[in-house]
């Protein structure tokens, strides 16, 4: 058993919510392309390499959330087995865009659980973000393996091979794969993924 007395109380887990980890990897490259998908607060800046570099030095915390981490970060130095504090502390630097911090650790949470499918689809959302594609796919890739029902990695695998490694075909086959495991599958903006895949398969 982890001990958990550090860790702050009342953090909801994105990775328990497929709706919102849908949003925070589709906003702002999906927009204006196959559909519109919205978020709550300000709208990010287009992910390219200056972006990532500037958001990596200067990422977005309050005052909470960097309470928050400073005490996960003690948390895990005091009990580096802690997987909780490891998995909740990714979630934070997630949220934060600090997306390096994020990636190491999601990758020390799932030394110690290696088959938490929900931590490596959050894992594979941070290393597109970071500019690592193949990366993203690879950790999707592995959240499938685990759970083959994981409606997220499933997604945000098809997103990724679409708009970052252009690959139409590849995309709509993990859709369709999807559809057939969640036939009332949709994307954040509420669209059902079958009239997605139907726009994609029209564009030339």
């Amino acid at each position: 058993m982890t001990n958990n007395t550090n860790i702050p109380d009342g953090y909801i887990k994105k990775e328990t919510m497929w709706f919102v980890a849908l949003v925070a990897l589709a906003f702002g490259f999906l927009a204006g392309i196959v559909f519109s998908v919205y978020k709550s607060g300000p709208s990010p800046a287009p992910v390219t390499p200056q972006a990532i570099q500037q958001q990596s030095q200067n990422p977005s915390t309050d005052a909470q959330t960097t309470q928050n981490i400073l005490a996960l970060e003690k948390e895990v130095v005091a009990h580096p087995d802690n997987v909780e504090a490891w998995t909740q502390l990714g979630n934070y630097y997630f949220d934060s865009n600090n997306f390096g911090k994020a990636i190491e650790a999601y990758n020390k949470s799932l030394a110690l659980n290696p088959n938490n499918a929900d931590v490596l689809t959050d894992l594979g959302v941070m290393y597109r973000r970071n500019g690592n594609p193949k990366e993203a796919i690879a950790a999707f890739d592995r959240a499938i393996a685990i759970n083959p029902n994981h409606p997220t990695a499933r997604f945000n695998r098809g997103i990724v091979q679409l708009y970052d490694l252009k690959d139409r075909e590849g995309a709509i086959k993990t859709w369709e794969e999807l559809v057939k495991l969640h036939p009332d599958a949709k994307a954040p903006n509420g669209q059902p993924v079958t009239e997605i895949i139907t726009t994609v398969k029209e564009q030339k």
